[in-house]
């Protein structure tokens, strides 16, 4: 196994704003007319940026009075897919029908996909990923498509954490058994079909995958960068001895642990008729709910679900975006932030726009939880802010150095230009904070750094080459024959899919407007 790369020696730099979005542990808060010091990968000093100009000479000043210093950006829950689905024809729908007609689209080199991706990441001033890449294949087939995009999340710069699953059951309907079940009971043809494109042709053992995320996590474990986490893809894809495994693995090997968690109305219906209980309080008995887990979603978690992941320190991701788009609802965000759960952002490779862009992510979560009554809670432009900084930061378990700008902290910054956005006036009483949150774009994006390496510089990755990438990748894509095949099995199949889920009592759960609380 070859040895991770290391970040290299970088030179010192003073970035420069008119606004430092800076945060010493209290808050975030604006200082005006202000500089970052970075030397050695690290915040050195904040101040104002003649003073840091004149006391370091020679050191290179970044940014003017049109430009703003914040914090990187950390998207707590992604899949680094390259081409889009909808660039592929996939139009969204429910979860279930969409994560089937995958099976429809052209392959993507591993690497090139999560260079493309890592490409946007950073032009939209993320610096930091939670990246869930689970596997269906078989175990010759994983370690190298795993070793690919290890290898280009190493190229890119950023910082990652590439949580990898694997998927034992519940191929094409939710609960042990069911597919067996759901197949008796459609035409022979069609069955046949059905089992030669959407159920895998192998895939690796429970305990292989185990031994394999052990491997990969040790031999990361001092990268400057990233790190290797176990992703099971849900709690109704894999078995509960699997997740206690990865639970006893996680806290010997010291790494974090990522699933989906109740994102849609199917996953919610699950939980009482497999476990009897809710998913979450399930997986709490099972002893897996600690502060190493976060769950992406989480939209149907109810009020236990919600005490009980606040007493295991365990997180959740919010992706407002991809909850909208496959129809899985809107999460409690309000209700969760008010328990003191930690909370992060993530755009899930499914926002609003397909265009990745995390400014328009904070925008969506803000304007989304903003409930009509006067005297419900709401959400504010910083608190959104938090969540796709801090928060994620401690979902990250590095809420010490990462998401915040402060002395002493690791600098992963962002060099944000406000001329577009304060074009042709911006009243000098305005929030800078909330001026931000509400008007920037990834195209207002200049500078990233990350670690104190610049990695996107005037809007361009540093590290390789985008449009190199980006044109072997559709080159190697448009190369490959439509599977015809799989897109008419299908085709047949999503509508015997929704038959059978439509006999499933969703009593009880329909949609309300109460922005505080989920039962």
């Amino acid at each position: 196994m070859s040895s991770p790369n290391q970040t290299p020696q970088v030179q010192p730099v003073i970035l420069r704003g008119r606004w430092v979005i800076a945060n010493d542990g209290t808050g975030h808060r604006v200082i005006e007319d202000s500089g970052v010091l970075v030397k050695d990968g690290q915040i050195a000093e904040i101040g104002p940026w003649k003073a840091l100009r004149d006391a370091n000479p020679g050191v290179e000043v970044r940014g003017s009075e049109k430009t703003a210093v914040l914090p990187g950006l950390i998207n707590a829950h992604h899949h680094a897919i390259g081409i889009s689905k909808l660039q592929f024809g996939v139009e969204d729908d429910v979860l279930e029908p969409w994560i089937a007609a995958g099976a429809a689209m052209r392959l993507q080199d591993p690497e090139l996909k999560t260079l493309f991706s890592t490409y946007r990441l950073l032009r939209s001033g993320v610096t930091s990923v939670v990246d869930m890449a689970s596997s269906r294949g078989a175990a010759e087939t994983v370690e190298p498509e795993f070793d690919a995009v290890l290898r280009a999340y190493d190229t890119s710069g950023i910082r990652a954490c590439v949580a990898v699953g694997v998927h034992e059951r519940s191929f094409l309907v939710y609960g042990p058994g069911q597919d067996e079940a759901f197949l008796n009971q459609l035409p022979a043809d069609l069955a046949r079909d059905i089992m030669t494109h959407l159920q895998p042709k192998a895939r690796m053992p429970a305990a292989e995958h185990l031994d394999l995320i052990a491997a990969k996590a040790e031999a990361y474990r001092d990268h400057e960068r990233m790190s290797v986490w176990f992703g099971p893809p849900g709690p109704n894809w894999v078995s509960d001895s699997l997740l206690q495994n990865m639970a006893e693995a996680a806290e010997r090997l010291d790494i974090g642990i990522q699933t989906h968690g109740v994102e849609s109305l199917l996953e919610k219906l699950t939980g009482p008729r497999e476990y009897g209980t809710s998913t979450i309080l399930h997986l709490r008995d099972l002893g897996v709910l600690g502060p190493r887990l976060s769950f992406a979603h989480g939209v149907w978690t109810t009020d236990a679900d919600i005490e009980a992941i606040v007493e295991s320190g365990a997180a959740v991701c919010h992706n407002p975006s991809s909850n909208l788009r496959l129809r899985s609802g809107i999460a409690p965000l309000e209700s969760m932030r008010a328990a003191g759960m930690t909370v992060g952002l993530g755009m899930d490779a499914t926002t609003i726009g397909d265009d990745e862009d995390m400014f328009a992510e904070m925008r969506l979560a803000l304007r989304l939880h903003r409930s009509p009554k006067m005297a419900d809670t709401a959400p504010y432009a910083p608190d959104i802010f938090d969540l796709a900084t801090t928060g994620g930061a401690r979902l990250m378990r590095r809420e010490a150095d990462l998401g915040r700008i402060a002395v002493g902290a690791t600098a992963d910054l962002v060099l944000l230009d406000l001329e577009r956005i304060s074009w042709p006036y911006v009243a000098p009483e305005v929030d800078p904070l909330t001026f931000i949150v509400l008007r920037a774009r990834a195209e207002d994006v200049r500078d990233v750094l990350v670690g104190g390496e610049t990695v996107i510089a005037d809007g361009r990755p540093t590290r390789f080459d985008i449009e190199e990438v980006a044109k072997e990748l559709a080159d190697r894509v448009a190369a490959q024959p439509y599977p015809k095949e799989a897109a008419a099995a299908i085709a047949r199949f999503a509508p015997e899919l929704r038959k059978w889920y439509a006999t499933w009592s969703t009593d009880g759960l329909e949609p309300r407007i109460d922005y505080n609380s989920r039962v």
